[in-house]
């Protein structure tokens, strides 16, 4: 039936995704979240600047998709690893800087092949601008796209300006850097560091880069929280998000209804598909074939709601998933395989955070499953399989067949579907969602 939900209570949730691409704890939104209202509050923002820094801060990353591609090619390693290292680096200190970005250079592989790949970087005009400006941009957009309003966005877009005028994306300094974004990337960097090492190397790394990276006045703030263990402590309760929803502005609490959520999940697939060149338009029109075949088979409004959310957002796990296993060319190591194999159940974990999408999560974690039981992560069978999941296993294999992918060609329409009759007859696929594809005459 038709609903009507909290906006704090899915993206908040939704969160979880967004910390997956980054590499960073899972919670670390919300927790950047809890620190940014309390900085907000203590600045004295409004009701309308400090609902929209609530959700900038639950957006922050929604652009980080963008650039994983990008810097798994440069780097050379594990996009979303580097990611999570690259938190703990001052940009300012060159020396560091280098040190840091050879050692995340290339991981694994021999010395020289080290090397070859850091020269690659140092070569690489304007790469840091390229990554964060991709990333920002992205993660604006997104939010606008949402219907929030401009400070939010420009939350988002300046994330990674400091105070000095030596960030990104524009080189904004001081009081030209929206106080809302000022806010938010000192709280996410005092997350990092209080969820790695504590309160004190917290508040060090606030105060080292004071006037550097950080509003003076801000710093001051936080270092004032010193003797607060109470706020401290309860940022590492497991019930983080109870205390992120009791954090939105009271008189500005945010709600969607179906099509609302139908907005929320295509913003999050465009986000899951801008992970990798090779995934674009993958999840809308996976959610499209799904529906469509869903509709020849006679399902009711229902089954189709929640079987194109699923189709949406299928992939959601596949954030936490490096770029170095999405865009390979060649085959799978075991390693690698396995890794790439999680993505299913990841995305279970993150969908049925949500309440209004409890409905669809198990169904979106199956679209890798067969009815002979060799499909994966859970290796069900058929008995297990209803009607709207073996649709959406036949739209996604469907979808992966007829489009590029780093390992080959897409195949035409009809090589595809020979190869997938020949999957029913050998007792894998469901003859009757095939069927229903066929139908569908695309």
């Amino acid at each position: 039936m038709p609903q009507t939900v909290s906006l704090s209570e899915v993206l908040s949730a939704l969160s979880h995704a967004l910390d997956l691409t980054e590499g960073a704890p899972m919670g670390h939104t919300m927790r950047t979240c809890l620190i940014g209202m309390r900085l907000g509050r203590e600045m004295g923002l409004g009701p309308a600047d400090l609902s929209a820094l609530y959700y900038a801060l639950l957006l922050k990353d929604a652009g980080c998709s963008g650039n994983a591609s990008r810097m798994a090619a440069l780097f050379g390693s594990d996009d979303n690893e580097t990611k999570a290292r690259m938190k703990a680096v001052d940009w300012h200190r060159r020396a560091r800087l280098a040190a840091f970005t050879f050692r995340n250079t290339a991981r694994g592989q021999p010395f020289w092949s080290r090397v070859r790949q850091f020269l690659v970087i140092a070569r690489t005009e304007n790469m840091t601008r390229e990554l964060i400006t991709l990333r920002c941009e992205r993660g604006a957009n997104i939010a606008r796209r949402l219907g929030f309003p401009e400070p939010t966005a420009g939350a988002i877009r300046s994330l990674d300006e400091h105070w000095c005028g030596l960030g990104y994306a524009d080189g904004l300094a001081g009081d030209d850097i929206p106080l809302l974004a000022r806010i938010a990337n000192l709280a996410q960097t005092v997350e990092a560091f209080h969820d790695a090492q504590g309160v004190d190397a917290a508040l060090a790394v606030a105060a080292e880069r004071r006037e550097s990276w950080f509003d003076p006045q801000l710093v001051s703030l936080v270092l004032g929280w010193r003797r607060d263990a109470g706020f401290w402590q309860a940022l590492r309760t497991p019930d983080v998000t109870g205390l992120v929803l009791a954090d939105e502005p009271a008189d500005r609490v945010r709600f969607v209804d179906d099509e609302g959520l139908n907005d929320v999940a295509r913003a999050f697939a465009d986000i899951i598909d801008a992970k990798s060149p090779f995934t674009f338009e993958h999840s809308r029109r996976v959610a499209d074939y799904a529906v469509t075949m869903g509709g020849v088979l006679g399902f009711d409004a229902d089954e189709l709601r929640r079987l194109y959310r699923a189709g949406l957002l299928h992939d959601i796990g596949k954030l936490g998933v490096s770029n170095r296993i999405l865009d390979k060319a060649g085959p799978l190591s075991p390693a690698e395989r396995a890794a790439m194999e999680r993505h299913p159940a990841n995305s279970f974990e993150i969908l049925q955070r949500v309440s209004a999408f409890r409905g669809f999560a198990r169904t979106a974690a199956l679209h890798h499953e067969k009815l002979d039981g060799s499909g994966y992560p859970y290796g069900v069978t058929g008995a297990d399989l209803d009607a709207p999941a073996r649709c959406l296993v036949v739209a996604d294999i469907y979808d992966a067949l007829t489009t590029d992918r780093p390992y080959r060609k897409g195949m035409t329409r009809d090589d595809a579907l020979a190869l997938i009759r020949a999957d029913v007859g050998a007792g894998k696929l469901c003859g009757t969602a095939v069927g229903a594809l066929e139908a569908i005459g695309r």
